[in-house]
């Protein structure tokens, strides 16, 4: 009994309490059983697309599709590290957007690392990169980030009303935290380095089976509405290809319970605390409206409340002020998304990311992390607004 209790973390045992206190808001009656029924039919899709697409994260690093497309970059680089840049930013890119934040942080994190450390490079520049993009290119599409999810049917029915007006503001997030990195590391980055020696998966017909289903998912997930049912059949066909040729990968620790459990409980207590008057308490301090300097007070606050008490519950606690505008829940997602750079626990995938980092040798003490930070989030902010602004007036 001691040694299960040892192995359980911090984190473990918090998520645990929030769950039961969530819980027993349900249970008791603080949150009213019409409002939990309610808040169960929004959230069930976005939960079970988050677990679904982190299985088939997971199944895709096992089927070596990650390491693969990371040896690829490594080729493709042409030993000229700036080249070799521009595709981790892609790769960084393209996998915060349709797979997530998250998969950025925990999957591709130690991948680029392990690319800079066997070309003997510092790796700092590249692990720092995965992670500010890993925020602040999570504004896309719907399925990049849990928040976009919750925010995406008060937007519009259809991907792309969601994509009319986060492609500027995206855009902006990706481009300007870029090029704060490639000024900051300069030095690094116009270098050269010596092409590593290729390997090949261990497994061709798991790395062919798996690099097909991202290939047919990664489209889907663009343009389908209910994200969660490709993402749950990609799942369905990984599973089957895994039971075939490598059982032993399909464990429990597949599915994110953490991650899940804090999800669930802090809808529930945030919902709890919006039926109990924080909707009308928000209302009555701010308003909202389209000019550059109300969406930029709307973002302001949104990045704040990030930083300070997590980018989800920063948004679940914030959403009313919007009341339902388009405009003004997108600039809301500007500030929960592109702004929490500056401490440790703005986002889950900023605390996942320090633990791999930290395991691959790699150290970035908090305070230079809360630093640069700081001047990436105000520019990203600030600029991401004004383009909302312009193509949402």
């Amino acid at each position: 009994m001691n040694g299960a209790r040892s192995r359980l973390g911090l984190s473990t045992w918090i998520v645990l309490g929030m769950a039961a206190l969530a819980a027993a808001c349900v249970l008791s009656g603080l949150l009213p059983a019409q409002d939990a029924r309610a808040l169960g039919a929004r959230t069930a899709p976005v939960l079970g697309f988050a677990v679904a697409i982190t299985i088939v994260a997971e199944l895709a690093r096992d089927a070596s599709v990650f390491e693969v497309l990371a040896q690829l970059l490594g080729r493709w680089g042409r030993r000229r590290v700036v080249v070799l840049w521009v595709w981790v930013v892609l790769l960084a890119v393209v996998s915060t957007v349709f797979l997530s934040l998250d998969t950025t942080a925990v999957i591709l994190t130690p991948l680029v690392v392990l690319l800079a450390q066997s070309i003997r490079i510092p790796p700092l520049p590249f692990a720092l990169a995965t992670i500010w993009l890993a925020n602040t290119a999570s504004l896309l599409l719907p399925v990049s980030n849990l928040t976009n999810l919750l925010a995406a049917p008060a937007i519009g029915d259809h991907p792309f009303a969601f994509l009319a007006l986060s492609w500027a503001p995206a855009l902006v997030g990706v481009v300007v935290p870029v090029m704060i990195l490639t000024l900051r590391y300069r030095g690094v980055l116009f270098s050269t380095y010596q092409v590593p020696a290729q390997r090949v998966p261990s497994d061709p017909v798991l790395f062919w089976g798996a690099g097909l289903v991202l290939l047919v998912l990664l489209p889907l997930l663009a343009v389908t509405p209910h994200v969660w049912v490709p993402a749950t059949a990609a799942v369905v066909v990984l599973v089957v290809l895994f039971l075939v040729r490598r059982r032993s990968a399909l464990r429990p620790a597949l599915v994110p319970w953490q991650a899940l459990g804090l999800a669930a409980s802090l809808f529930v207590l945030v919902e709890t605390a919006h039926a109990h008057g924080l909707t009308a308490l928000l209302t009555s301090v701010t308003g909202a409206g389209h000019g550059a300097g109300e969406l930029l007070r709307v973002a302001g606050l949104g990045a704040l409340a990030a930083n300070g008490i997590n980018n989800l519950p920063a948004y679940l606690v914030l959403e009313p002020i919007a009341a339902g505008d388009p405009v003004v829940l997108m600039a809301l997602l500007i500030g929960v998304n592109l702004g929490p750079l500056v401490t440790p626990w703005a986002s889950l995938a900023t605390l996942l990311w320090h633990q791999r980092v930290v395991a691959l040798g790699v150290t970035f003490p908090w305070r230079r992390f809360a630093a640069w930070g700081l001047v990436a989030a105000v520019p990203t902010v600030s600029l991401a607004v004004l383009a909302l602004a312009i193509v949402g007036g």
